[in-house]
């Protein structure tokens, strides 16, 4: 029994939000049914990206709803609210929350009391101060990113293609990723595979004609999965046509023009960056302990370091590896770890409101695994590696049982069988991106949206 009522605030609708929230909505079912317990969920967006699965989605490999779950059909017995938490008063038990109904009705933001306090607003970009990123960098971390990419790098095809101008069509088919991460490297190697597949429809542009680089200003790239298959993913990805290019950093990208610290520059309309994230600006606007990297400051329980009623875990939280040989490790800010975390904080939220001993977060790393296109993967799952097919299919074999609900498998499996059946769809629908761009042209007069206006060059 809940000892009074109370009212559960999550912050964030990721991974570690959405596990917390479905955690909790299991384990305390007749808590919820008898009105002993409120569970809300703030989020901005009303769906949990499951983001391994982004590159194939960028790739046309996986629809983009499919690599969502809605949070209201999830999390049927929570209050889920779309909006933004732009500041946390713990010593009140206070959050300020802006909605799009309090930008509408002009107010300041909407003040949400709670008793117990879940903090899970993930990350964001890790940016450098690099001429020209902010006008022309693209990121990759969430959907619409994705699908924004995709329809990018078909419609530089389509330039290409189309002009006579060797300058253009020259920094049309050049794309720059910066950063070795999962990120980086799957997002490259699914689109090189994709625009690859979609050269064969054009009469003009061919393969060798692409310059795909990829740049890391350390010696390896993924890190994850250890200096052997690091090795073996720069060999890959070079044999591919890929420039792969280690120990070397983006200096500007100024002009649509990429210059590199070896000297190199690369007049390209397409620069990637995935080189890391840092912790949500929200965690700077909270009177909760951080540490100096700016994350919060978390036990092996999940509950923040001398605070009471307020717990974290994922990108934004400091937890502590108690399972790692070296004192002082956290663990890492990674998919597998949020996960697992949220299943142990929905748990001692449970034991604390029932005045039970809390549990410990003890997880040791399974593995990794990684797609880099072309039915090419690296793996390593409990020390075992894997490279090649073999590891490409375990790296659908284990996102596909990672997935959230039932739903969503069967949906990416039928996706994943008739894409193996039928040819890859390459059509561009960059328009989605300015929908209301030809009505405004035939009622008013204004021109539709142009590429040249985009520092992009989406149209």
């Amino acid at each position: 029994m809940v000892k009074e009522r109370a009212r559960i605030l999550v912050v964030g609708g990721g991974y570690v939000g959405m596990y917390t929230a479905l955690r909790l909505q299991r384990r305390l079912k007749r808590e919820l049914s008898r009105g002993e317990v409120d569970i809300t969920v703030v989020t901005p967006d009303p769906y949990m990206t499951y983001q391994p699965f982004l590159p194939e989605a960028a790739a046309g490999s996986i629809s983009p709803r499919h690599v969502v779950v809605p949070l209201r059909r999830v999390l049927d017995r929570c209050h889920v609210v779309v909006g933004e938490v732009t500041a946390v008063e713990h010593a009140k038990r206070t959050a300020e929350v802006a909605t799009l109904a309090t930008a509408e009705e002009r107010k300041g933001a909407t003040v949400l009391e709670y008793d117990e306090l879940v903090l899970a607003p993930g990350s964001i970009a890790r940016t450098l101060p690099v001429p020209g990123l902010a006008e022309h960098g693209i990121g990759f971390k969430t959907v619409e990113e994705a699908i924004g990419l995709r329809n990018h790098v078909i419609e530089q095809m389509d330039i290409a293609s189309s002009t006579r101008d060797p300058a253009i069509r020259d920094a049309a088919l050049t794309f720059v990723f910066v950063g070795g991460g999962y990120a980086g490297v799957e997002a490259l190697g699914e689109l090189e595979d994709m625009a690859r597949y979609a050269s064969r429809y054009y009469h003009n542009v061919q393969p060798e004609d692409m310059k795909w680089i990829l740049v890391e200003a350390t010696d390896r790239i993924l890190p994850e999965v250890g200096p052997e298959l690091g090795r073996y993913t720069v060999t890959e990805l070079r044999r591919r046509n890929i420039q792969v290019l280690l120990g070397t950093r983006l200096e500007s990208c100024a002009d649509r023009v990429a210059v590199l610290s070896d000297g190199q520059r690369f007049p390209t309309r397409t620069v990637v960056w995935t080189a890391g994230v840092k912790p949500h600006p929200l965690v700077a606007a909270t009177d909760l302990p951080r540490t100096p990297r700016g994350r919060l400051k978390c036990t092996a329980e999940l509950s923040i370091d001398g605070v009471d009623h307020a717990w974290a875990a994922g990108d934004a939280a400091a937890v502590p590896d108690v399972t790692a040989a070296e004192p002082g490790t956290d663990t890492a800010p990674n998919a597998q770890h949020a996960v697992r975390q949220a299943r142990v904080l929905g748990d001692n939220i449970v034991h604390a409101l029932r005045g039970e001993p809390l549990d410990t977060y003890a997880h040791k790393n399974a593995g990794s695994v990684a797609s880099l296109g072309f039915h090419q993967g690296v793996a390593q799952v409990y020390g075992r590696r894997l490279k090649g097919y073999p590891a490409w299919f375990m790296h659908r074999v284990y996102h596909l049982s990672r997935v959230p609900t039932v739903n969503r498998k069967a949906r990416v499996l039928a996706e994943w069988t008739l894409s193996g059946l039928f040819k890859r769809e390459i059509v561009s629908l960059g328009s989605l991106e300015h929908p209301r761009a030809e009505f405004e042209l035939a009622a008013g007069g204004k021109p539709p949206h142009s590429p040249s206006g985009d520092s992009n060059g989406s149209s």
